[in-house]
């Protein structure tokens, strides 16, 4: 096994069903848990980790499809998915840091509401109720991770035309059971 290839497999095809999850799985996590903060108090870590393997597997991905790229012949739908792929790992970035934003806001918040003796204290007040900051995280967690996934779609449909558009024959009909 190495980073290019699996037991005889391009690492490739392998690595890119991780990408294909764990992309719209974080961006599902982070916006979730920006929007209820609780969510985030309960994936705790779990959260950033999930954004920092999302982040490792990119740059992962697009280094066996760098290796893949040259073998599978001089195909104009080929470069086109491979400069698509190079545009996730800035996506994918924007992604683990929302995580780690979000995450450190959730903990900040548990923190200040811990604190507090008599009543909410001014900081859980702050981090507790929708404030700028907030709404800001929610904001951008939102743009992240749909761009984040509008771009695996992207690459994911332009790297299938890419591997099928001359591999099966259109033309064949009939039932097979």
């Amino acid at each position: 096994m190495s980073l290019t290839h699996i037991d005889g497999l391009p690492a490739h095809v392998l690595f890119v069903h991780f990408v294909v999850i764990l992309v719209p799985l974080t961006a599902l996590a982070a916006v979730g848990c920006a929007i209820q903060p609780r969510y985030a108090r309960r994936m705790g870590l779990a959260l950033p980790v999930l954004g920092l393997l999302t982040l490792a597997l990119v740059p992962l991905t697009t280094h066996a499809g760098e290796w893949l790229e040259p073998r599978v012949g001089n195909d104009p739908l080929v470069r086109r998915h491979a400069e698509l792929g190079d545009g996730l790992l800035p996506w994918a970035t924007g992604l683990f840091l929302a995580t780690v934003a979000i995450w450190w806001l959730g903990r900040r918040s548990a923190q200040s509401a811990g604190t507090a003796e008599d009543g909410p204290s001014t900081a859980t007040a702050r981090w507790a109720s929708p404030t700028v900051v907030r709404v800001t995280i929610v904001v951008l967690a939102a743009a992240v991770s749909t761009g984040a996934v509008v771009d695996v779609y992207r690459i994911g449909e332009s790297g299938a035309k890419a591997a099928w558009h001359d591999n099966y024959d259109k033309s064949a009909t009939g039932d097979h059971g």
